[in-house]
């Protein structure tokens, strides 16, 4: 039997960003945190925020618990809007104060080349991390805009200062 091969146009996307997140269960108190957190991005998805053209939930590990997401995005600018509006703002100002026991982490790939990537109480190295070396995440490396290397300012500001 032959193997039916498909591809992809993506002319129509020439701006896609693929995102992958992850939340990685650190201690016991982070289980709450994980399933806290499923119907609220639940609901976020369901709202169909401007760009978000599709969102897929992944399990990385069941042990420890590692849990995540990829999403499609039209272009960065519609991300970064999302990332930096309600109710993301809140969840990142939320997780800055109490991370609740969970380690955080995003990669971000772009079409038109390019990656940036940020990993928040990850105890073990993971994707990216595991072979390129660490930074802090200060500075230039303190955005995904400016770890991504572009240009221009957000439309809105950042969700937590570097503060």
């Amino acid at each position: 039997m032959a193997v039916n091969r498909a591809t992809v146009d993506l002319s129509p996307y020439p701006d896609l960003v693929v995102i992958y997140l992850g939340m990685r269960v650190n201690s016991l108190r982070g289980l709450k945190t994980l399933f806290s957190f499923a119907p609220r991005i639940s609901e976020s998805v369901a709202a169909k925020p401007d760009g978000l053209l599709l969102h897929e939930n992944m399990l990385f590990s069941l042990f420890p618990v590692h849990a995540g997401m990829r999403q499609y995005w039209r272009d960065f600018e519609s991300l970064e809007a999302w990332a930096r509006s309600m109710p993301h703002q809140q969840w990142w100002q939320s997780f800055v104060r109490d991370p609740g026991g969970t380690g955080f982490w995003h990669e971000t790939y772009f079409l038109k080349g390019g990656i940036e990537a940020i990993y928040d109480d990850v105890p073990k190295p993971i994707g990216l991390l595991k072979f390129a070396p660490q930074k802090q995440a200060r500075g230039a490396m303190f955005s995904a805009r400016k770890r991504a290397g572009i240009g221009g300012e957000a439309g809105v500001a950042a969700p937590v200062p570097e503060e």
